[in-house]
C-alpha cells in the first residue's frame, strides 16, 4: 500500500489514468487490510489503555480520518476509473485530495513504525535468527543512518509545505530524474517508521512498573 501511494504522489510522472488505477489498487488493499485485521475493532474496547496504546489509538484513528478524505475526494474528482459519473473539477477538493495524501504518507509511517516488532518478530521466525547483539546494535545504527537520511529527504521534499496545506510550484523535475524522487520518499518513510517505532518502546517502557528492593522484598 505505501509503495502504490507513492506511486500515486508521481502523479507529474504518470498519466491520469495510472494515478487512478494505483490509487484504486491501494483502497482495493486497503480494503483487504482491514479484512484480515478486523479482530482489532473487536478488541478495541478490552483491556486497560496506558500511553502507548492511547498513541497506536490515535495514530488508527488520524489514519481512517485521512483515508476517508482520501477516498472520498478521489471518487469526486475521478476523470478516469469514475469518468461516467464525474462529480467535480473543484481546485479546492483537488488541493484537499493532495493535502489528505501527503499525511497519509506519514501517517502510514508511523502505523508501520508501530507495529514493527511484530513484523521483526515474524523475520526472524521465518528466518529462524536467533538473537544477537552484534546484529541488533548494526540494526540500531542503521535505523540511525535511516532516520538522518529520512530528515534530509523531508527537506529536499518540501514535505513541511504540503503538511500545512501550502501551495507550491515547486514540484519534482520528472524530466530529468524519477529514481531520486522515490528513494526521498521511501527515506522520509523509514525515517518517520523508525521514529514511530522508537517512540512507541520509550512509551512501552514508561508504562512498565518500576521494581525496587526494601529489606530483600521486591
Amino acid at each position: 500500500m505505501a509503495a502504490l501511494l507513492m506511486l500515486s504522489l508521481a502523479y507529474w510522472w504518470l498519466d491520469n489514468g495510472l494515478h487512478e488505477i494505483f490509487g484504486t489498487a491501494m483502497f482495493g488493499l486497503l480494503a483487504w487490510h482491514i479484512y484480515t485485521n478486523k479482530r482489532w475493532f473487536v478488541t478495541i474496547r478490552i483491556g486497560r489503555y496506558d500511553a502507548r496504546r492511547w498513541a497506536v489509538a490515535i495514530i488508527h484513528i488520524w489514519l481512517a480520518l485521512n483515508i476517508a478524505v482520501l477516498f472520498v475526494t478521489s471518487v469526486l474528482i475521478s476523470r478516469s476509473v469514475l469518468s461516467f459519473i464525474q462529480f467535480t473539477d473543484n481546485v479546492s477538493i483537488i488541493e484537499l485530495h493532495w493535502f489528505s495524501a501527503y499525511w497519509l504518507v506519514l501517517i502510514i509511517a508511523a502505523h508501520l513504525g508501530s507495529h514493527w516488532t511484530r513484523v521483526m518478530a515474524t523475520t526472524a521466525t521465518v528466518l529462524r535468527l536467533s538473537p544477537s547483539r552484534i546484529r541488533t546494535n548494526s540494526l540500531r545504527f542503521c535505523s540511525a543512518l535511516l532516520l538522518a537520511s529520512g530528515a534530509w529527504s523531508f527537506a529536499v521534499l518540501g514535505v513541511s509545505t504540503k503538511l500545512m496545506f501550502g501551495y507550491s510550484l515547486d514540484f519534482w523535475d520528472f524530466t530529468a530524474s524519477v529514481t531520486p524522487f522515490f528513494a526521498h520518499w521511501t527515506a522520509v518513510i523509514a525515517g518517520v517508521a523508525v521514529l514511530s517505532y522508537y517512540s512507541m518502546a520509550a512509551l512501552r517502557s514508561a508504562g512498565k512498573p518500576i521494581s525496587h528492593s526494601n529489606n530483600g522484598e521486591t
